[in-house]
């Protein structure tokens, strides 16, 4: 697998609505140890669409970790300007986050015109990657289905790797073990 697209909940489908909510920390160490896997294994590019939640998390990550690995990563909105109504700190990461990108481009020029737009980018992620990772709890899919619908319904053999609640549990295990005084 050469390509991989991540996606996942947007940071308020979460109730995340701080940018220093421990959670935070959870979600991203679940999905760093999943893209450090698929890195050795030959991972050369990750590809999301830029919205809040998951998906910046896992430009963060991969950013972070091209200081140890040869990935890439690149960034492509349903359409430009998808930050228009976001909170002022999250355009400021999104804007920061089209300049250090290995690559970016709007799938349409110009604003939101229609739902049609995120179908033709669901499909379009599912058509120009090898697999999808999604942080998904089954019970409660959220925006996640439609990403989820396409890659399930595709023709070819593609992948689907979802890091699940207790995925994240064992990450907040994890992060406890490797404190030092959780052990005294």
């Amino acid at each position: 697998m050469k390509i991989l697209t991540v996606s996942g909940y947007k940071s308020m489908e979460l109730s995340i609505f701080k940018e220093n909510d421990p959670r935070i920390a959870f979600i991203k160490a679940a999905i760093e140890k999943r893209l450090i896997g698929f890195i050795e294994e030959g991972l050369e590019w990750v590809i999301i669409s830029g919205q809040m939640g998951v998906e910046m998390w896992t430009a963060e990550i991969v950013l972070d970790l091209q200081e140890t690995y040869d990935i890439k990563i690149g960034v492509f909105p349903p359409f430009e300007n998808q930050d228009n109504r976001w909170p002022d700190n999250l355009k400021e990461k999104y804007e920061e986050l089209q300049m250090v990108a290995d690559f970016y481009k709007p799938l349409y020029q110009g604003d939101y015109k229609g739902p049609y737009q995120f179908k033709a980018k669901n499909k379009w992620f599912v058509d120009k990657s090898d697999g999808c990772l999604l942080l998904m709890d089954d019970e409660f899919p959220g925006s996640n289905r439609f990403l989820y619908e396409a890659a399930k319904t595709t023709n070819k053999d593609y992948p689907i790797f979802i890091i699940t609640p207790a995925d994240l549990d064992d990450a907040v295990e994890e992060i406890k073990m490797a404190d030092p005084d959780y052990w005294v």
